[in-house]
C-alpha cells in the first residue's frame, strides 16, 4: 500500500492512502496536534466527502487502536534493516521494583541508553509512554536500544 505525504506549508502534514475498496482516506496532522481525518468522495478525489476534526488526544487513541500491531512489525522490520539495534516486550512483574512508579523515576534512558517506546497493558498499546506514566505489574515495555542496553532494562525493571 501506498503512503502519500504532502507538507501543508503553515498548517502541518497530510498523508493519504487509497483503500482495498478504493477510497480514499487522508489524515492532516496540524502543528497544533490537532489531527483531521479525511474521507474524500470517490467521484471527485480532490473533495472531501467527510472531515472529524480530532484533538491531540483523540489521534493518539484513534493510532493506538489501529496501529498496535503494527508497531511491533515495524520494529521487527527496523531490527532487521540496522544492524545493532535490538527491540524487545519486557514484562514488569509483580516483584518489579518499578511496579507503580513512573518511566521518570525509572530513568531508563539515562542510566541504560535504550528507550521506551510503548507499552502493552491489557491488549491496550500505549505509545511513545510519557516521563509521568506509571507502570503497573503484568504491562509489557517495548525496548529498542543495543542489544547491552536492552540486557540493562531487563536487568533494571527486574532488580531496580
Amino acid at each position: 500500500m501506498d503512503l502519500e505525504e504532502t507538507r501543508l506549508p503553515g498548517i502541518g502534514l497530510r498523508h493519504d492512502f487509497v483503500t482495498a475498496q478504493g477510497r480514499r482516506v487522508g489524515v492532516v496532522s496540524q502543528r497544533s496536534g490537532a489531527r483531521e481525518l479525511v474521507i474524500y468522495d470517490p467521484l471527485d478525489p480532490d473533495a472531501c466527502q467527510a472531515v472529524i476534526t480530532l484533538t491531540g488526544q483523540e489521534g493518539e487513541v484513534l493510532a493506538e487502536l489501529l496501529g498496535a500491531p503494527r508497531v511491533v512489525e515495524r520494529l521487527a522490520r527496523l531490527r532487521e534493516q540496522i544492524e545493532g539495534i535490538s527491540t524487545e516486550g519486557l514484562l514488569v512483574a509483580e516483584d518489579s521494583p518499578f511496579a507503580g512508579r513512573s518511566l521518570g523515576d525509572a530513568a531508563i534512558r539515562t542510566r541504560t541508553g535504550a528507550s521506551v517506546v510503548a507499552v502493552f497493558r491489557g491488549g491496550e498499546l500505549i505509545a511513545s509512554p510519557r516521563p509521568d506514566f506509571v507502570f503497573q505489574a503484568g504491562d509489557r515495555v517495548v525496548v529498542v536500544g543495543t542489544e547491552d542496553g536492552v540486557h540493562a532494562v531487563a536487568g533494571l525493571l527486574a532488580d531496580g
